[in-house]
């Protein structure tokens, strides 16, 4: 069954953002302030000085590289990843936060700061999406069930980065490194909000 988001309460407002270049990022505004956060969207840098926390979330890697830069995001975002700026990417998140992209597009960025190789759309098109449970023991007990939608696989992990979620033939679809956080799927959209609570205990420690 899908998990409701928590109310806060508000005696601890963690201050995070959700970058909305594009992508689905309403979803997890939505998410984080159920969860009691205190959430803002991130569209210019000075805003990065104002969070705690970032949200990457799903979308087009592509596209979310390119407005980064144009809105002069992308090295301030950077800065911000190796000064230890808890973010949490999802599908295109993730594929941003990756360091090496596989089959990146003549161009194409990344911020990095997540030790792994990744490979973009591995599950192919829309109309192959796919949704299934996984263990997670790193968030709890239960399954974690998860939504692929053209989403990207971890094809190897660095020593510096930990693997938090397989899939039954083996491939990574979760992964961690110190304030980072990186899944394929969307729990944002399923009512599987472990993962964004993992997120902002990593936020709180840093506020």
């Amino acid at each position: 069954m899908p998990r409701a988001a928590a109310s806060g309460n508000g005696d601890d407002m963690t201050r995070v953002g959700v970058l909305a270049l594009q992508g689905d990022f309403r979803e997890h505004v939505a998410v984080l302030s159920g969860l009691g956060a205190d959430v803002s969207t991130v569209r210019r840098p000075a805003e990065l000085d104002e969070i705690d926390g970032l949200v990457i979330p799903g979308g087009e890697s592509t596209v979310m590289d390119k407005l980064s830069r144009a809105f002069g995001l992308a090295e301030p975002l950077k800065a911000a990843i190796a000064d230890g700026l808890p973010v949490y990417g999802t599908c295109a998140g993730l594929i941003m936060l990756a360091d090496t992209v596989l089959d990146a597009i003549a161009g194409q960025q990344s911020l990095g700061g997540l030790d792994v190789v990744v490979r973009r759309n591995a599950f192919g098109s829309q109309n192959q999406s796919f949704e299934t449970d996984l263990d997670v023991p790193a968030i709890g007990d239960d399954p974690v069930h998860a939504v692929f939608i053209r989403g990207p696989v971890v094809e190897s992990v660095g020593p510096a980065a930990t693997p938090l979620a397989r899939l039954d033939d083996g491939r990574v679809v979760a992964v961690e490194q110190g304030n980072l956080l990186g899944t394929s799927f969307h729990p944002e959209i399923t009512g599987e909000y472990r993962f964004h609570e993992y997120f902002l205990s990593k936020a709180r420690a840093r506020s």
